[in-house]
């Protein structure tokens, strides 16, 4: 499904709030949006590759990576086995690499830059807790919507149609 922020902005105006314009677009996908699933974790990937595993339907993976712009946590690997498992995005507050085969998967990808360096695959961080960051406070089960202008969130499904 397509999503336009700047149109949703307008319709729910009082309802949304805008998040920081501090992220590219890394993935296939331009628009995505869903209910929220959080993970807070610090340049490792082995807790990612766990939620990603599960079904992601309808759902987008918001990570507070900690800013890192040291190691990415997001890579090509991660990003198919998201598109495999049904996932309609992932917005990383951190890095991202393998940024020519991201573009190619089917799956919006927003983060903060990319780099060459990878993760470590422990299984350090947690899931499904508050996360803030780009001035925005964001909780489990809130909804997400993004496309190239911006990223905004709702505590409640918006209607688009």
């Amino acid at each position: 499904m397509q999503y336009n922020t700047s149109e949703l902005c307008d319709l729910y105006a009082d309802l949304v709030d805008v998040v920081d314009p501090i992220f590219s677009n890394y993935g296939g996908r331009s628009s995505f949006g869903g209910k929220v699933v959080t993970l807070k974790c610090f340049e490792s990937l082995g807790l990612i590759e766990q939620i990603i595993a599960a079904d992601g339907t309808g759902k987008v993976l918001v990570i507070d990576g900690g800013g890192s712009t040291r190691r990415a946590i997001i890579d090509s690997k991660i990003a198919q086995a998201a598109e495999s498992n049904g996932w309609e995005g992932i917005i990383c507050y951190g890095s991202v690499r393998d940024v020519d085969a991201l573009e190619d998967i089917d799956i919006g990808i927003q983060a903060l830059v990319s780099i060459p360096v990878g993760a470590n695959d422990q299984d350090i961080g947690d899931a499904d807790v508050a996360i803030n960051f780009a001035g925005v406070t964001i909780l489990p089960d809130d909804h997400i919507y993004a496309d190239n202008t911006g990223i905004i969130l709702s505590p409640d499904a918006l209607d688009i149609e």
